[in-house]
């Protein structure tokens, strides 16, 4: 038996004396009565502490699991050649093949975007000589600080390595940062087009259809781009990959989401502790957004530390579609 049955047939023992002492003269007959009218609920009460604990044993083996593959994959990067082939499950870096990505475009809503959810990407690209640029749709001035957030994304920038001649912001009025004013999608494609043919892009980036944290802005980014796709406007050259949104419990288990990742996701980038430190200083740089649920967030999410993205086919974009439209 457990130590938490244990621990609960303790107290259903000492509850059997007290009731005992209470009535005085109590035979042995009543007290075995009293337990068989008992015993469908020490039955369940039982199996449910036992159920518990094999819970809490295996989210345990699950921690020790995640956090010894982290250390042995940094571990294995940072030792050379020879230790490189010992573990071959899980790769710290895994891109697409199919795709050159020497000029990536990332399209992202609101300054401190890039940091917040596409850090971990946007850093493994650009320590890869890759020219990463960022179209940000809106100048973030919801609260009236527009002006300090446009110097806040340049010094974000500059920590994740990308130029300030690499960052275009627009400030448009009919795409405002607010959740509850809805983008067309029509005026949000012409910008990424226009930006795809001028820069000459290899590669697409943004949100997928449920926008990592649910908000519209972020959800009109990706229909503007899949609609460039349904119209066969994309150059055929240019691919088309999307952010994977996770839900609530993976998105704030940090470096523990690492297993569900790697079997879940088609490609990922992973970071080191340290590594991960420059994407929380380039989230620091947005001093204005730094409430205290945002220090929470560098610390916990596991968009500080993992990126897991998927390409987009023509086929992809018309099943979401058909689901936007029901």
């Amino acid at each position: 038996m457990s130590w938490l049955t244990d621990l609960i047939g303790v107290n259903i023992s000492a509850k059997l004396q007290e009731l005992q002492a209470i009535g005085g003269n109590t035979t042995v007959i009543n007290i075995v009565n009293l337990i068989n009218r008992n015993s469908f609920y020490l039955f369940v009460t039982t199996k449910t502490a036992e159920t518990l604990e094999h819970i809490l044993f295996a989210c345990l083996v699950y921690i020790v699991v995640c956090l010894g593959l982290y250390k042995l994959l940094f571990l294995v990067t940072f030792n050379g050649d020879n230790v490189n082939r010992l573990p071959r499950l899980i790769k710290s870096i895994k891109l697409p093949s199919s795709c050159s990505m020497k000029r990536v475009l990332f399209v992202t809503s609101h300054p401190d975007d890039e940091c917040m959810f596409f850090g971990p990407l946007i850093y493994t690209l650009t320590q890869r000589d890759v020219q990463v640029h960022i179209l940000c749709l809106s100048n973030g001035n919801y609260e009236n600080k527009s002006h300090l957030r446009r110097q806040e994304l340049w010094s974000s920038c500059a920590y994740l390595g990308i130029p300030s001649s690499n960052i275009m912001l627009l400030n448009a009025t009919h795409l405002p940062d607010d959740p509850y004013v809805e983008w067309q999608t029509e005026s949000v494609a012409k910008y990424i087009l226009n930006m795809v043919e001028s820069l000459d892009i290899d590669a697409v980036i943004t949100y997928d259809r449920d926008g990592v944290s649910q908000h519209p802005n972020h959800s009109a980014v990706y229909y503007a781009t899949a609609s460039l796709c349904l119209a066969h406007l994309l150059p055929k050259n240019c691919k088309f990959f999307t952010l994977d949104s996770v839900n609530t419990l993976r998105k704030y288990i940090s470096i523990l989401d690492l297993i569900c990742t790697c079997f879940m996701s088609t490609n990922w980038c992973i970071l080191s502790w340290r590594q991960a430190a420059i994407i929380r200083s380039a989230m620091k740089e947005h001093k204005s957004q730094m409430k205290w649920f945002r220090w929470l967030y560098i610390y916990f999410s596991r968009y500080m530390f993992i990126n897991s993205f998927r390409e987009v086919n023509l086929s992809d974009v018309e099943l979401e579609m058909q689901i936007h439209d029901h």
